[in-house]
């Protein structure tokens, strides 16, 4: 197979990889309606559950981030597959609530490092002018994860009972790790050069060199403050369109999966917008920011939710959230790693993904008391109005967007003559 073939084969993989992460995790918000009425667990156990994957995830986002940095994507991402894959299996043998949060702490642990890992592949095989193409589609299989959980659960529980719904997605992420590491790992031209200019240079970047980097805290803070916005889209807004639109149970999956679509194609769109003002002569930085710039904007009408009296405009202002997110985070994560490189990328990403964790952890309660106390009125409009202001503070604090790391910076110019 041509080295071309091969890199878009796989970013593919990874793309499914992303999927079966966010499908793995959303099997047990469906089957956790027959589990309950099997075992007897209540809704506070339940909670437990949830922040047994939280707490995995959220520190396995940067120990897992800073492990991929150092043992390289391919074996990286085979262990978090690995991982999440067999605890994803286990779901389908446990008997009582101590097993069940026990393997629920695992699938955390592995899908913590999945977004890193995905981060650092891309970089491995693609160059600046393509590489945020190549994010978006990597990124962009959690959204065809969340579209496909809820119809292909409930149809394997139906005809095979809920423990399959963990079973059988489990055994195919197993058989992903097999293929995945068969592939020969080749990296482009360029990043052969890169990475070997800074093996010779820097070795590994200390942690905390990465740490004491105001570029660093940027993307932190960022994460920070707009990930509470995707998590309560993510656990409220069935919830929502029931309680206060009046949408029937069993119509609720009809819609929800809308939104997660427009994400989807919003990742490899603004990905591919991103690389193409590259190739039409915008430098980087002012490709990056136009896009996430045009994202942050079309958030302003997410607001307008809470003011239609259509349910049918609800989920179009949900789809433009999600969809605007999609260019958001596609270009985010290219940042990081057009500024970062071979050394530090998935540590960052890790890092970041571990501060919105940390941040959704802790504001999901007060979520709940805004929702249930007052309306939900104060999270559209915070929803509406946080992006612009992560974006005006991204341009202040970081006014250019280049190599962190002169060594890695030369060794790009240098390799860019070699394939230019």
């Amino acid at each position: 197979m041509k080295r071309d073939s091969i890199r878009w084969f796989v970013v593919m993989m990874v793309f499914v990889a992303t999927g079966l992460s966010f499908l793995d995790r959303q099997v047990l918000s469906i089957a956790i309606i027959r589990i309950q009425k099997e075992f007897g667990f209540n809704d506070i156990e339940y909670g437990w559950v949830n922040t047994s994957f939280l707490l995995s995830y959220a520190f396995m986002f940067t120990a897992g981030g800073w492990l991929i940095d150092r043992i390289g994507a391919k074996k990286g991402l085979a262990v978090a597959v690995g991982v999440w894959s067999v605890a994803n299996a286990m779901h389908g043998v446990m008997n009582n609530l101590s097993q069940l949060i026990a393997f629920r702490f695992f699938l955390g642990m592995g899908e913590g490092a999945c977004f890193p890992g995905a981060a650092k592949t891309v970089y491995d095989w693609f160059d600046k002018k393509e590489r945020a193409l190549a994010n978006g589609i990597a990124i962009g299989g959690s959204a065809i994860g969340a579209v496909i959980a809820p119809p292909l659960t409930i149809w394997i529980s139906e005809y095979f009972g809920w423990r399959a719904g963990f079973v059988i997605p489990g055994l195919v992420g197993i058989v992903w790790v097999a293929v995945w590491l068969m592939i020969p790992w080749q990296k482009t031209v360029s990043n052969i050069a890169v990475r070997q200019e800074v093996a010779e240079t820097t070795g590994n970047i200390p942690f905390s060199t990465i740490l004491k980097l105001k570029e660093t805290w940027v993307f932190i803070f960022m994460r920070f403050l707009l990930d509470p916005v995707m998590y309560f889209m993510l656990f409220w807004i069935p919830k929502y369109l029931n309680q206060v639109r009046g949408v029937p149970f069993e119509q609720i999956g009809g819609l929800f999966w809308i939104p997660f679509l427009a994400l989807g194609v919003a990742n490899v769109l603004g990905g591919f917008l991103s690389d193409r003002l590259v190739k039409s002569n915008f430098s980087i930085n002012k490709a990056r920011k136009t896009v996430m710039g045009f994202a942050a904007a079309l958030t302003l009408a997410v607001p307008l939710t809470e003011y239609t009296s259509e349910v049918a405009v609800a989920v179009a202002m949900m789809a433009v959230y999600m969809f605007a997110h999609g260019f958001w985070i596609t270009n985010y994560i290219t940042c990081i790693s057009d500024m970062f490189g071979p050394k530090a990328t998935s540590t960052v990403v890790g890092l970041s993904g571990t501060a919105g964790a940390i941040s959704s952890l802790v504001l999901n309660p007060l979520i709940g008391k805004i929702v249930q106390d007052y309306s939900y009125r104060p999270m559209w409009i915070a929803a509406g109005l946080l992006y612009p202001v992560a974006f005006a503070a991204f341009v202040l604090l970081i006014p250019k967007i280049r190599f962190l790391f002169q060594e890695v910076e030369t060794a790009q110019v240098s390799s860019d003559v070699i394939t230019n």
